[in-house]
């Protein structure tokens, strides 16, 4: 296998995996990256670093951001952001791919980079409703900053030291998918 194909996947999942924290953040690191040339894009994907995508994507992070810190509001949020990071994700990984063949291009980025943000996403969504239920939503707003921290974290990393994020991602889904096995036997 060819190490750049190797290095854009793993710099692709540690994308797409952040956008299970925030949608819009690694979105914006991506944008950025790009422009200043750090993440080479797909040519189609250009569009991706232009100012007016950095600025609506800076707009959109940061409504995001300050919208996970009103409590209950932030679990409504998340119906509407798994759809979103699964979107995100697909594009964060697709727009990296170097994979000339376009079908399997998107194939590899919805069910890698979509698949890893929707497992992210749901173990945060299933963390802020458990903060709801036993905090009655005071505590969501250490939840949501540990999100912040973390979407802003991994999306730096992985431009950085991807395999190390890919790694870290991989003990994350390993113990969302305990936990959720867990709570299904309880109930």
């Amino acid at each position: 296998m060819d190490a750049e194909l190797i290095t854009a996947v793993a710099i692709g999942i540690g994308l797409a995996a952040s956008t299970g924290f925030r949608v819009f953040v690694p979105m914006l690191v991506a944008a950025i990256a790009a422009k200043t040339g750090v993440l080479p894009l797909n040519e189609s994907f250009h569009w991706l670093s232009s100012w007016t995508s950095i600025a609506i994507l800076g707009t959109a992070t940061v409504v995001e951001i300050l919208a996970y810190y009103i409590p209950f509001v932030d679990n409504l949020l998340d119906t509407v952001s798994t759809p979103l990071a699964i979107g995100a994700g697909t594009l964060l990984l697709t727009s990296v791919l170097p994979i000339d063949n376009e079908l399997m291009k998107w194939v590899t980025g919805v069910a890698v980079g979509g698949g890893s943000a929707a497992v992210v996403q749901s173990g945060s969504a299933l963390t802020r409703l458990t903060s709801t239920k036993l905090t009655a939503g005071m505590g969501n707003p250490v939840v949501a900053t540990v999100e912040n921290v973390a979407a802003t974290g991994t999306s730096i990393l992985s431009l950085v030291i991807p395999f190390f994020i890919v790694a870290l991602f991989l003990i994350l889904i390993i113990f969302i998918f305990t936990r959720l096995r867990r709570i299904l036997r309880k109930s």
